[in-house]
């Protein structure tokens, strides 16, 4: 069942769209505080002209546009237009385009009985290793002492990225206060994994996100001419470091564990010299937080076991960590009902994966996500792709999800935080 004005095949012209004007033969390139990004935002305020909706920008670069409805509380639907490099067209977008579609059809339909609003939130990929870093600032859960020394991996600074697009991270880091407004948060987003492909379903209902511990690990050694020097008599922190990735991928030992590594630095880095210093990211995740924490006590002992072994002397600093987040009851039930009027009923997922719908479920506001299936669960590539009557499924099941949590706020049934 498809509401009256929505119109699921315009969000995936749209979808479209957005990829035509900033994607490259390598994949999407709206890299957050960025040109193309800017570019990609730009587009979306023409978008938004289009309807009788407030559009602001907060003091952490968010984008938020209000349609203003008969009571002050406040729905919220959300998404990010930003990428990784390389990227996928639908990660992060397919939300704010989604979204968009329903505020379209919510201002056909006259005053909302409460306030609608979409979100798209600034830099969700991470840029500088800090994932979640729009709606962390808004939610006031961003140090700011953690992330001002943070370099993107062309060695440019947030602050100093930031700034070029108007935000100041000291001002940022305070919040905006505009979680607080807000009665329901909303969220589609691809699954990017394998499992609904699998079961051959088009969307599921997301329970939460799993906990995560992220770290960079450095193992300092000796620098010498690998020609000459013997091989009993290196202390080679690249075969310390590489010895280490086994032994992530080793401790993720249940079917509910992500451990990787995504980034590894070496110095010199040059082909005849043993490497005297090699640093890994370490990205380790679970749902369950004792069990994450058993994860990365291993992990530790691993390195210090390793770096013994090998001669060389290891380090570790943390980037970012986030407890498992689990979503609202009401709202779960909610989606299942939206899933079931438009498509076969999906399972219950958690998302290994972080997304913004977790830092507004931390800032206390009633959350929900809802999946759609991702084609060879691939994502963060060009390859990332969904069957375009998916997408319109996906799309249809965010329409039903809002209108039901609408009049749920709207008549006083959904609890309040």
């Amino acid at each position: 069942m498809t509401s009256q004005g929505l119109r699921p095949a315009r969000a995936v012209s749209d979808l479209r769209e957005l990829r035509e004007l900033t994607e490259d033969e390598r994949g999407a390139q709206r890299v957050a505080w960025t040109d193309t990004w800017a570019r990609a935002r730009e587009w979306l305020d023409a978008k938004l002209g289009e309807l009788p909706v407030v559009v602001e920008r907060d003091s952490a670069g968010n984008v938020w546009a209000t349609l203003d409805g008969a009571s002050d509380r406040e729905v919220l639907l959300g998404g990010h237009l930003d990428s990784v490099p390389d990227g996928g067209w639908l990660d992060g977008s397919l939300g704010t385009i989604a979204g968009l579609e329903v505020l379209r059809r919510v201002a056909s339909e006259g005053t909302p009985p409460v306030s609608v609003t979409l979100v798209d939130w600034a830099d969700e990929e991470g840029r500088f290793g800090r994932s979640l870093l729009g709606s962390g600032l808004a939610a006031g859960t961003v140090d700011h002492d953690e992330v001002a020394e943070l370099r993107d991996r062309d060695g440019v600074s947030m602050p100093e990225a930031l700034a070029e697009h108007g935000v100041e991270l000291g001002r940022a880091v305070e919040g905006t206060g505009r979680p607080e407004r807000a009665a329901a948060y909303l969220e589609l987003h691809i699954e990017q994994g394998p499992v609904l492909e699998r079961a051959g379903l088009p969307l599921a209902v997301v329970t939460g996100t799993a906990g995560v511990e992220r770290h960079a690990v450095r193992f300092s050694g000796r620098s010498v001419q690998g020609g000459g020097f013997p091989m009993d008599d290196r202390h080679d922190a690249l075969v310390a470091a590489a010895r280490l990735v086994l032994e992530v991928r080793a401790v993720a030992g249940d079917a509910s564990s992500r451990a990787t590594v995504g980034s590894m630095r070496v110095s010199p880095g040059i082909a005849t010299a043993v490497p005297g210093e090699a640093e890994v990211v370490l990205d380790e995740r679970h749902p369950d937080a004792e069990r994450l924490a058993e994860m990365l006590r291993r992990t530790r002992e691993a390195s210090e076991e390793i770096a013994a072994d090998e001669g060389v002397s290891v380090d570790w600093e943390p980037v970012w960590r986030i407890d498992p987040v689990p979503f609202d009851d009401d709202l779960l039930g909610l989606a299942e009902e939206a899933v079931a009027e438009v498509a076969e009923p999906g399972p219950r997922l958690f998302s290994g994966a972080l997304h913004d719908a977790a830092e507004m479920a931390r800032a206390g506001v009633p959350t929900v996500m809802l999946f759609v299936q991702s084609l060879g669960g691939l994502s963060h590539n060009n390859g990332e792709d969904t069957r375009p009557e998916h997408l319109e499924l996906a799309v249809s099941a965010l329409d039903r999800l809002a209108a039901k949590t609408i009049a749920r706020v709207a008549g006083g049934r959904l609890r309040d935080f």
